[in-house]
């Protein structure tokens, strides 16, 4: 039940729980139980990832890449996907390879690419060594 879990969610987030307000701006990103609001979805996983949720830096850096809910910026992406991957958050180690494979955000740069899908691949992540791949080939 969308509703009720979004109910539970604002409870928790509007305490300052992190997690919980990762969560709620996912609802709000999917539109589960809210209407769809990437700028709601934008604030909440903005008070998560201010307090170091690295899944909710991963999700703000995700909406600046494709500017939901915030102009697009790309160096500001590079920002919030960083502080994920020193967390070890696989999915932002990938995207940040991504940022510097292509130089979105920071300097065109295959050797830190290949360093971040390194770390997001001994993690199984199956991008980041299909990400490696592409490079040993170029």
């Amino acid at each position: 039940n969308y509703v009720e879990a979004v109910r539970w969610y604002r409870l928790a987030a509007e305490q300052g729980h992190a997690h919980a307000q990762n969560n709620l701006g996912a609802m709000y990103g999917a539109g589960h139980g809210v209407d769809h609001d990437d700028g709601e979805a934008v604030r909440w996983y903005r008070l998560a990832a201010e307090q170091g949720h690295a899944e909710a830096q991963n999700r703000l850096g995700r909406m600046y890449v494709y500017g939901r809910g915030v102009e697009e910026d790309d160096v500001e992406a590079v920002r919030w996907y960083r502080l994920a991957a020193e967390q070890g958050h696989a999915e932002a180690q990938n995207r940040l390879g991504r940022m510097y494979e292509y130089g979105r955000g920071v300097e065109e740069d295959d050797e830190e690419a290949a360093r971040w899908y390194r770390l997001a691949a001994e993690q199984g992540s199956a991008r980041a060594q299909e990400a490696l791949d592409r490079l040993r080939d170029r």
